[in-house]
């Protein structure tokens, strides 16, 4: 079998985005200060075991997030170096194999490198357009694990 990629989307999925007070009034603004304030989901810190573990099975980790709805290439950047400031202050123990963080409305799917990669996004439309294995938020702990197992 070859390496498979295991994606995650971070917005609705790992950062709790939607929880920080005002967040769509500051996007619109082009204010990206609502990615790097997003409180975590999950467990962090069992997340990036399951992920280390993972890696080591030789999994690949990837993030791929969009930049913000109706940006300027400014703000694009503003919002990538926010989202990886997060992913650096709260899973700072994972060597990601990949973070790309694109254009809004961006197909996913793109990025795949095998259609045996996994993919973990709080938007069904997104997950019902991957060709590989598309997952809700609320399954993240429960396919890695049975991953791991090699289930």
């Amino acid at each position: 079998m070859s390496k498979r990629t295991i994606w995650f989307d971070m917005d609705g999925t790992i950062a709790d985005l939607y929880s920080v007070e005002n967040w769509l009034p500051k996007l619109r603004s082009y204010d990206p200060s609502p990615y790097a304030e997003a409180k975590v989901m999950w467990n962090m810190s069992l997340l990036a075991r399951y992920l280390n573990k993972l890696q080591k099975l030789g999994y690949r980790i990837g993030i791929i997030s969009w930049v913000a709805k109706d940006s300027t290439t400014e703000y694009d950047r503003a919002v990538a170096q926010a989202k990886r400031q997060w992913l650096a202050e709260h899973l700072s123990s994972v060597a990601f194999d990949f973070v790309l963080i694109t254009p809004y409305g961006e197909p996913k799917g793109w990025w795949m490198i095998t259609t045996d990669d996994i993919l973990f996004d709080d938007n069904k439309d997104i997950r019902n357009e991957w060709d590989g294995e598309a997952y809700e938020p609320t399954e993240i702990f429960s396919v890695l694990s049975s991953l791991i197992k090699g289930e």
